[in-house]
């Protein structure tokens, strides 16, 4: 939970990089062509990892692979989570301005370098193994560790691979190596996707409840550090790492080698993009073959950020996205549902997810734990 609060409470404000401040004074103001395919760029990107994140994470909540489980978000993990956030994101800005803003940088890039190969390798997996001939010889692997013996034995790590995951992972390790030694935006935005796509993905809300607590917490944690303090936007410009996605407002000037930066966080991706998630697991649940709530919420995910970016552009100050896309998400799928009559439907709607089974521990006493889990 610390690290997805990490990723949010760092960037929350996508418009920490728009041009506000006081870097930003020194250089040309954009064109409004380089602002518009900034701004649509980063739309159409965050779009993307919602959007495959939801479809993979339906087939990856009947994995019974243990690799591959999703983490569940329970009510009380939501309650805790602007907590934990506002605790990881003012101790960040507290690191960074009692120590050098190198060294700092530098321990978090060895940190995403290495997160960030895994998270590539797991998001391209899946698209690679149509590459492969059928006479590859493909290998299968488990990478096991365990605390204790007998009865109480406990699995810390179970993860299982093979031949053609290595392949994904020796790809990803290229584009590491160019993020670690270049830190260029492209770089950056493949492993920020990878990261967006694989939160969507792995990371389920167990019920509709549980969705607006976590997004009704983070609204006002949003709206407090961004609006509140200048701790969020200063976290933002300092912390380098792929935790937010950019697009250059001066790329027809520049070309690949331009620095004048639009953001947006990936806590304003993935936030919302977990509880579409749901929502399109719901609409299967309902057996009826249409994904009305998912592609309701996906439009209103859509009009959120966009009037996140018009608000922005209109005051020049970096806006908390989550003022606009909370609302929106929650709203327009709630209004759809008062409309249909199916409000108690998409409040009583529980995930049903394998329980992970506890060495030594019978099936009714692992089910008797997810249900106080719950």
């Amino acid at each position: 939970m610390e690290e997805a609060a990490a990723h949010n409470g760092s960037a929350g404000g996508s418009g920490a990089g728009s041009g506000a401040g006081p870097l930003a004074a020194a250089r040309p103001p954009a064109t409004p062509e380089g602002m518009a395919l900034a701004y649509g760029s980063l739309v159409l990107m965050a779009l993307l990892p919602i959007f495959f994140g939801a479809l993979r994470s339906v087939s990856c909540a009947k994995s019974k692979n243990s690799s591959e489980m999703p983490e569940t978000i329970t009510s009380r993990d939501a309650a805790r989570f602007p907590i934990v956030a506002s605790c990881t994101l003012l101790g960040l800005y507290l690191f960074f301005k009692i120590f050098s803003q190198e060294y700092i940088n530098l321990l978090l890039s060895m940190y995403f370098f290495v997160l960030g190969i895994l998270a590539l390798s797991h998001t391209i997996s899946p698209m690679m193994n149509r590459f492969f001939p059928a006479n590859f010889p493909n290998k299968q692997y488990q990478l096991l560790f365990t605390q204790g013996s007998g009865e109480s034995k406990e699995e810390i790590v179970n993860y299982e691979f093979d031949t053609k995951d290595l392949v994904c992972l020796a790809l990803s390790s290229v584009v590491g190596v160019w993020y670690l030694l270049r830190k260029h935006w492209i770089a950056n935005n493949l492993f920020g996707l990878a990261f967006s796509l694989n939160g969507v993905e792995l990371l389920h809300l167990n019920n509709v409840s549980t969705g607006c607590i976590l997004l009704g917490g983070l609204f006002i944690y949003d709206v407090f550090w961004v609006f509140g303090t200048n701790v969020m936007v200063t976290v933002a410009k300092s912390f380098e790492a792929p935790i937010k996605l950019v697009f250059p407002q001066d790329l027809l000037e520049k070309g690949l080698e331009a620095d004048n930066f639009a953001m947006l966080g990936l806590g304003d991706i993935v936030i919302p993009g977990i509880f579409i998630a749901l929502l399109l697991r719901f609409d299967i649940s309902l057996k009826k073959n249409t994904h009305t709530y998912f592609y309701t919420s996906f439009v209103a995910y859509i009009f959120g950020l966009g009037l996140t970016i018009f608000i922005m552009h209109i005051f020049k100050h970096a806006q908390p996205a989550l003022l606009y896309l909370v609302p929106a998400c929650i709203g327009f799928p709630l209004l759809v549902a008062l409309a249909k009559g199916e409000v108690t439907e998409m409040f009583s709607y529980v995930e049903t997810s394998t329980p992970k089974e506890v060495p030594g521990a019978s099936k009714e006493e692992t089910t008797e734990t997810s249900k106080k889990e719950k």
